[in-house]
């Protein structure tokens, strides 16, 4: 099931979010997330969903706007993460899919993924769902003590 998310989904989001931060390319971020900070994402984003499986969370989705200013309103970026077990049974592609729904109700116009180099599978499911591939830039990430690209890939609402 997709639904937005709520408040309690904090922790299980934190969880999934900090896995993928502590221990993959996936992002270049090297913080772990606190709950609280979680929390206060879920309440402030215009838009963050959770894919709930036999009532746990087995992944979320959520954007941002894509860069500061008024000029950019219209264009967000997504993150999008499932727990390391729950892939492969359509949540991911529910989840992006739920999402760009919404973000095009809101009136948004265009989505941004930002995807590591390092991450092969990031790229296949953006395209698989109609994002296309922008620019590479080289070596803008650095993370375990390498320098890593970045994809970035849009898709027009």
């Amino acid at each position: 099931m997709i639904r937005p998310a709520e408040a309690r989904d904090a922790g299980a989001v934190a969880e999934i979010w900090n896995h993928y931060i502590a221990n993959t390319a996936v992002t270049f971020n090297s913080s772990v997330k606190p709950v609280e900070d979680v929390a206060a994402l879920i309440a402030e984003r215009e838009a963050f969903l959770v894919a709930e499986v036999d009532g746990a969370v087995a992944g979320f989705a959520t954007w941002g706007q894509f860069r500061g200013g008024i000029g950019y309103r219209y264009t967000i970026e997504n993150t999008i993460l499932l727990r390391p077990n729950a892939g492969g049974k359509g949540l991911g592609r529910a989840l992006m899919e739920a999402l760009c729904a919404a973000a095009k109700a809101k009136g948004h116009h265009s989505i941004w993924a930002g995807v590591s180099g390092e991450n092969p599978e990031g790229v296949a499911f953006h395209a698989a769902l109609g994002f296309t591939q922008i620019a590479r830039l080289p070596e803008v990430g650095h993370k375990f003590g390498r320098w890593m690209d970045l994809v970035l890939m849009q898709r027009m609402l």
